[in-house]
This record gives C-alpha cells, structure tokens and sequence, in this order.
C-alpha cells in the first residue's frame, strides 16, 4: 500500500489529479486518521470499486448487498447553479468510493467552530466495495436549464400499465443516485453527503433503501432469493457477456445523434416499487407458488427440468400432457422468446418498510434495471406482465420512474460536462 497518512491523503486539494491520488490508495483510510489519535486498519484493494471508467460504476459491477437509492427534484432555476453541483457531487462520490471523507478533513479538520464538511458516520469504516451512480429524469429536461434539445428521444416518462397503483410521491425525479456497498451505513452515508452538498439547489423527492441483492450481474455471483422465496434473475445479462451488453445495455452512437449524444456509451435506468403481498403468499400452496412462478423454488429449475441452469423449455410437458410451465407463469411471459428477443440488466433489491398500518407487512422488491432503450425492452415487457402474469395475483407496483444514466468519466471529466458542453 502507498505510504501515506490519512492526515496527508485528505489534506489534498480536491483537483482531478488529487482524486486520482485518492482513488489510488485502494483503501479506506490509509495509515492514520485527520486526528492523529492513532492508526487505523488499512482496507484492501478488493474493496474500492473504481470510479472512473468507460461506464459507470454500479451497472455491471457485481451487484452489492446493500442500497440506498434516491431521486430528487432540482429547486434552483441558475443552470450554473445546477452544473456546479454536478461537479461537486463528482468530487465527493470519488473520494467517498476510495474510502476518504466527502471532503479532505470533513469530519473534523475544520476545527472545534467549523460545520463538518463530512457527515462522519463512514469515518471509521472501509470502502465496501461502494459505487455510486447517477442519472437524470425527463423533467430535468422542461426548460429550466436550456437543455431541452438534449433529451434523447428515449427519455420519456413511462406509460401507465394495467394494476399500477402509483404514488406520486414515490414516482419521478429530475435527477437521481444510486449508492450500493457491501456495508449499508456506507451507502447511506453516500447519499446523505450527496443530498447535503445539493442543499439549495436541490431536494429529496423519494428515497428506498434496499437490502438483499435480487440478482446477480456476474458469473461469479450465486443467484440470490426474493422476499418469496424464490432465486430471481437466474437468466439475467451478466458483465462478462460483452455482446449482450452491446446489444440491451449500453446506449449506442447511432441511438443518440446530434445535441443527445452525450449519452452514448450510458445506459437507461428503470426503477420500479413493487409491493408484495407476503402475508397471502405465505399461505399458498407450495405447488401453487412453483405455478405461479414457473421455477422450482428449492432448486430454481424452469418447471419440467432439472436444474437452475437449464434451458427454460415452453413446450416441456408436465404429468398431466399440458406445458409443465403454465403460458401465464410468470418467467413464461418475461422470457425472451416471448417478447422478440428483449432482455435488460436487472439490479434489484427486497425491501421491508414498516407496515402498512393494517397489520401487513409493507415489503418488496426494489425493481432496478439498466436497458439501451426502455420503451423498446421495459414497456413491451411490462406490458405483458400486467396484461396476464398470475404473480399479479401477489403484487402492485406503487412507485415507478425513468432515468438517463451517463457514460463513465475520463480522468478530467466532471458528472453533467458532457450534458452542458
């Protein structure tokens, strides 16, 4: 590890080329903390995620434990305004994903009579792998800011589909962060440093803390279980599929000409609430349930086959002759021989909010999904779902929105430069 002090890595200006310095220690807090009360435990390369690249961090990086998203509205009308916090909140998210404070000395280098520059509860914690990813919501678009020629043609507000019962106060956004770590109070300390540094130009409009991946984004990763039960995203696009990326990721040149192509190479970002209704679940019959779903929920095979990993086969036949896996299962209608080839990047998490004042458990999956375009592969999708998928029986989805999420940063770049060069 580099011989540096925590007192000498967070004494740095706050230039690209000292984030970098940051980036580069790959830990925490180096060798000694601002205070010099004694030594802390450097972390290890493996925790700190890098934060620049061709692509954002928090896509395609194997998906975390851990989530705290949060959209907000932007309340200033000063474009300069608004591009300054873009540039701050990326010197901040830097440091914050190499381990350092929000700020050099933040926590408590500004002295006995100075506002903490750094919320502290992270101060004493390692990186967690945490990756913080940003994107912008259509209304950023309006007006307000001259950008209006550059929303891409994609970005628009998702239609309303069969059973939505959407709360407006858990829809939308003009702009939003996603912080996932393998320690929840690092991401929460993300997003809280975040929304302090935007005070005045912008506020919360919602927020969803999320725990329990409910998917896997690599190859390396064993597929997790949902609030019900069973293993989610067994099919899912995975970081080592290159082409696959290309194809359902990734935003391409030719999708974004003219003033829009500042999002070539970024990617769309459907968030979805979806409450379950566990307590009904959990007196359905297992053989119901596997109906339902369309898997085995021990192993996770597709009905009819043998193991997780087999090929999910429509027209296997079941004991009784018919389909073992019913047309209206649900992995039935969300495959992709049943909807023109069209797959997405999901990246959700469960979620368990209190209770709904009924007695009833106020839970369910945070539905998180990257896309090339999410009308062309999220709207027919869902489209499907709610037209006929028994899991509805189950579920409602109470809070939806849209994001663009940029390409990666070059060494120099700052979050919203190339949206208002």
């Amino acid at each position: 590890m580099t011989d540096l002090t925590r007192r000498s890595l967070l004494g740095v200006g706050a230039g690209a080329a000292a984030l970098g310095a940051v980036a580069g220690v790959g830990g925490a807090y180096a060798a000694q903390r601002t205070d010099g009360s004694g030594p802390a435990t450097p972390s290890v390369d493996d925790q700190v995620v890098a934060f620049r690249g061709e692509h954002q961090a928090g896509i395609t990086t194997p998906a975390q434990d851990r989530m705290h998203f949060v959209a907000l509205d932007v309340t200033t009308t000063d474009r300069d305004e608004l591009r300054d916090l873009l540039k701050t909140w990326t010197r901040a998210a830097e440091r914050m994903t190499a381990g350092a404070e929000a700020a050099p000395g933040g926590v408590v280098g500004g002295g006995p009579y100075g506002v903490p520059e750094d919320t502290g509860e992270a101060y004493d914690l390692d990186a967690a792998d945490l990756t913080i990813t940003i994107g912008y919501g259509p209304s950023l678009f309006d007006g307000r800011f001259g950008l209006a020629d550059r929303r891409p043609e994609g970005l628009r507000e998702l239609p309303a589909f069969v059973g939505d019962d959407l709360d407006p106060a858990r829809s939308g956004g003009d702009l939003c962060i996603q912080a996932c770590a393998n320690d929840p109070q690092v991401a929460v300390h993300a997003v809280r440093n975040l929304v302090r540094l935007g005070f005045g130009v912008g506020s919360v409009r919602w927020s969803q803390l999320g725990f329990g991946r409910t998917s896997s984004t690599s190859r390396s990763q064993t597929t997790p279980r949902n609030l019900f039960g069973f293993k989610d995203g067994t099919n899912n696009v995975k970081s080592e599929d290159g082409a696959a990326l290309d194809d359902h990721v990734w935003v391409q040149p030719e999708d974004v000409p003219g003033a829009t192509s500042w999002l070539a190479g970024g990617s769309y970002l459907v968030a979805r609430r979806i409450r379950m209704h566990v307590e009904v679940w959990d007196r359905t019959t297992l053989q119901e349930q596997e109906q339902v779903v369309g898997r085995t929920k021990g192993e996770g095979a597709p009905l009819g086959q043998k193991a997780e990993f087999d090929t999910l086969d429509l027209t296997t036949p079941g004991a009784d002759g018919q389909p073992a896996i019913p047309a209206d299962a649900h992995v039935a209608l969300a495959h992709e021989s049943r909807l023109g080839g069209i797959r997405i990047l999901r990246r959700g998490y469960n979620f368990t909010d209190g209770s709904d004042g009924l007695g009833h458990l106020d839970a369910g999956l945070f539905f998180v999904a990257f896309m090339r375009d999410a009308h062309r592969q999220f709207v027919p999708m869902q489209k499907a779902l709610a037209a006929k998928d028994r899991l509805n029986e189950y579920i409602e989805h109470t809070g939806s929105a849209v994001f663009a999420c940029p390409p990666g940063l070059t060494a120099d770049e700052h979050w919203g430069q190339r949206l208002f060069s």
